[in-house]
């Protein structure tokens, strides 16, 4: 289980080398692809990218400062793969609309048979 900024990262990665091939990928160019409110600075990437190696999410082939070489393993792949189903939002039940037409007969024949119960009881009355 990876959280919400390593997958962002990782996103964009498997982005950049679709294929799985080795890509350059310098860090200023992944801190721009990543959401605002997710921003960070380039030792948090470094860190991230140094974490995603540990866990064979990524392979990377060498680093130089700001500049690595790296592929997303299919781990790293599966995992992105995995998190779309969670990402997709379930469509709402449509509320059931009431018939207004059933709720009224409803009504009146619940009406009609208490009045018909009422009258047998009258008439009765009178038999006795």
């Amino acid at each position: 289980m990876i959280d919400t900024k390593s997958k962002l990262v990782l996103s964009i990665l498997a982005k950049e080398s679709a294929d799985g091939s080795y890509k350059i990928i310098e860090i200023p160019d992944i801190i721009m692809a990543l959401p605002k409110r997710f921003r960070m600075d380039s030792d948090a990437v470094k860190h991230i990218l140094t974490h995603l190696e540990r866990q064979d999410i990524i392979s990377v082939k060498y680093d130089d400062d700001d500049v690595f070489c790296l592929a997303v393993m299919p781990y790293g792949f599966e995992i992105l793969e995995n998190e779309k189903p969670k990402l997709l939002k379930k469509p709402k039940e449509k509320p059931q609309n009431i018939n207004f037409g059933t709720v009224l007969l409803c009504f009146l024949s619940s009406l009609f048979a208490s009045g018909i119960a009422i009258l047998a009881c009258w008439l009765f009355s009178f038999l006795r």
